[in-house]
């Protein structure tokens, strides 16, 4: 399979470099070049920034394009959107960058690829598809910039709304069913909250059953298809099943039961949950919200279908510090730009403290409820799915790296804000140092609430304000507010969950579908130290600091060309702090698609990222061993010069040569983008 670099695609003629990337991925002395010139190419003018007119193919929207609403989105089976500026050739299938493990969609492709029928749901002739970018075992094809357009203008309902509104709707039938103070039970139901304290919707849970008089039942229901269609990484997964267990433990001692089930198949889990509140004489039902727009369709859809059966379910805002929706520009719009979103942040909070306030863990259930329930007690834990099991090896490594539950959360927080929070701001930024708090994995779990983090760094601090007193405690809150920042945004333009770029009009740029290059970058073997280090850091720890998580970034989208979208999926596979939102910012961001992102013209020059957040080295040789005799700071770019000591050692020691060139693949990268988004500017 072979991978082009150009030197430019706006001279009148054009060098290209033709490399053999599967020798390159194998670590072979020297790289084959092919001089080739190619004529001339013009590029079309595309629309404005931010505005899609109807495209060529607009006659297909006519069959998805829903302007009212009311239906999730549907897309004709046949259509085919407009093909990328030089994606004129499509791969090989298995020479088609996928992600085919750990569940990953690309599953589906190669079924459908063997099954083959005349009227296929996928359109295998597009490398996006083949790619397996859009899960076809749960989406539908591709949605076109005209419907992301629709989302931006308003003209379509967002899932976040629809949910609103649902919830208006029915606010009087469910406070009827409320104040009726009927039922044996109220029910909780465990999502990402895996904890008791500082819980909004089971502190609410609690406070009614003690008004009631009766108790709490938890409920926390696995299901494997939304693992699957979220890229849930089987890291991830095994943390949720360890945490459930503690929470469990936990609630056992207040006398609550956490009632365990798996449901094979996602569509059924709504009337699963109304099924076991009937079957409990539960009226009520809390969780706290999910904003992925999967889960804030099924809420809306648990809101209308329980109040129809005489149940109140109240869903509830926890997982953000400050809801979605609730900071506005002053021309009232969703901010798209962190900074100035940040400062409304902290200054919402500082008008409104008691956000920050912690809620009261649920009390003790009444006496006798525990005879009652009996059998709820002797619920356990289900093993992962297939797909999702760890190795024996891979459990072990990572129950040690990562203990899981509540009270490892708390205690890792407060080992942080004692140990290294007051030099966060100077220490950040360098992986060798591990002076990060590394909660990502328990805010992304649930045992640890974002609102907990910020409250117990305010506490320690020299002053109630956010952004006052120590710049090690401030830097840090800003970073736990990103978190928030991104599900603002994921509610607001909820395509960047369907897989869309925030920038729409970012679609027509051409990527680039090269499995070897997808290999090497998969599996650290790019030839640049810095990636490769951080790539096999996060194979085996299922972790990478943040850092790295942009150049590693960059490097996939800028200098392999490669469609982001892949290597979005690939983190979500792989990490145990998995976020969708968050992880869809940092991927937009450093492919210059996505919200507040660095412009397409700035490209991450790995070297120079390597020397400046990794200067002595110490990083790259503890993950690439065939790098540890290098002295000095001939580590990070071995082959720098020919004929060194440095390029000796790498090349005996097996260490691949670079598998593009840093210069010729920044001007091929300009030029692509350019063709693809018809401007210079970002």
């Amino acid at each position: 399979m072979l991978s082009i670099v150009s030197r430019s695609l706006l001279s009148h003629k054009s060098l290209l470099l033709l490399y053999t990337s599967s020798s390159a991925i194998r670590g072979s002395r020297q790289f084959r070049p092919l001089r080739i010139l190619v004529k001339r190419r013009t590029f079309a003018a595309m629309p404005p920034k931010r505005k899609a007119t109807v495209p060529p193919n607009a006659a297909s929207a006519n069959n998805y394009t829903d302007s009212a609403g009311d239906r999730a989105n549907k897309r004709s089976r046949v259509s085919k959107p407009i093909i990328n500026y030089l994606n004129k050739e499509v791969p090989p299938e298995k020479f088609t960058a996928k992600n085919d493990e750990n569940g990953g969609p690309a599953e589906a492709v190669a079924a459908e690829t063997i099954n083959a029928d005349p009227e296929p749901a996928f359109d295998h002739s597009r490398p996006e598809e083949r790619s397996g970018i859009v899960d076809r075992r749960y989406y539908p094809a591709e949605m076109s910039n005209e419907r992301c357009a629709q989302y931006n203008d308003n003209e379509i309902p967002r899932p976040i709304e629809l949910l609103n509104k649902a919830v208006e709707e029915s606010a009087l039938a469910r406070t009827s069913i409320r104040d009726q103070k009927r039922g044996e039970s109220v029910i909780h139901w465990f999502k990402r909250d895996l904890r008791i304290r500082d819980n909004t919707s089971l502190s609410k849970a609690s406070a009614l059953a003690k008004e009631i008089g009766k108790g709490i039942i938890g409920v926390w229901i696995m299901s494997p298809q939304d693992w699957e269609a979220h890229l849930v990484s089987p890291a991830k997964c095994d943390f949720e099943l360890r945490s459930v267990d503690a929470l469990r433990k936990e609630l056992a001692e207040l006398d609550i039961p956490l009632y365990i089930e798996v449901v094979k198949r996602r569509r059924d889990l709504p009337e699963r949950l109304v099924g076991l509140a009937n079957e409990w004489s539960a009226k009520n039902v809390f969780c706290n919200i999910e904003y992925e727009p999967d889960e804030l369709r099924r809420e809306e859809e648990l809101v209308k279908l329980m109040s129809e059966k005489g149940i109140n379910f109240e869903p509830q805002h926890d997982d953000c510090v400050v809801p979605p929706g609730t900071l506005k520009t002053g021309g009232g719009k969703q901010y798209a730009v962190y900074s100035p979103w940040y400062r409304n942040w902290v200054g919402y909070l500082h008008a409104h403290p008691h956000v920050l306030d912690e809620l009261p863990i649920p009390g003790k259930n009444p006496v006798g409820f525990r005879a009652k329930y009996k059998a709820l007690f002797d619920a356990r834990v289900p093993d992962a799915p297939e797909n999702k099991k760890l190795s024996d090896k891979d459990r072990e490594r990572l129950h040690r790296l990562y203990p899981a539950g509540e009270a490892a959360a708390l205690e890792r927080l407060e080992r942080f804000l004692k140990e290294k929070v007051v030099m966060y701001k100077d220490t950040r930024n360098f992986p060798s140092k591990n002076s990060t708090a590394r909660l990502s994995v328990h805010h992304a779990a649930g045992t640890l609430a974002a609102r907990t983090s910020v409250r117990l760094a305010r506490d320690v601090n020299k002053t109630k304000k956010l952004d006052g007193g120590l710049q090690g405690i401030q830097s840090w809150i800003s970073e736990v507010a990103w978190r928030d920042f991104y599900r603002h945004v994921l509610c607001h333009w909820p395509y960047v969950c369907m897989h869309k770029p925030f920038k729409f009009e970012y679609t027509n740029v051409a990527w680039e579908y090269s499995d070897p290059n997808f290999e090497a970058w998969k599996t650290g073997r790019t030839g640049y130290p810095i990636v490769d280090a951080a790539m096999r850091c996060m194979n085996t720890t299922a972790y990478m600091h943040n850092r790295l998580r942009m150049v590693t970034a960059s490097f996939l989208a800028k200098h392999l060309l490669l469609d982001w979208r892949l290597g979005e999926q690939y983190f979500m596979l792989k990490f145990i702090d998995g976020d969708f939102s968050a992880n869809n910012g940092g991927w937009g961001f450093a492919s210059s698609t996505g919200v507040d992102p660095q412009p397409y013209f700035r490209v991450f020059n790995p070297w120079l990222q390597s020397e400046k957040f990794d200067e002595a080295g110490e990083f790259i040789r503890q993950w690439i061993p065939e790098l540890r005799d290098i002295e000095g700071k001939e580590v990070h770019n071995p082959y720098a010069k020919v004929g060194t000591t440095a390029a000796r050692t790498a090349e005996k020691n097996g260490y691949p040569k670079p598998i593009v060139d840093h210069k010729l693949a920044r001007e091929r990268c300009l030029a692509r983008y350019k063709a693809g988004i018809g401007r210079d500017t970002a």
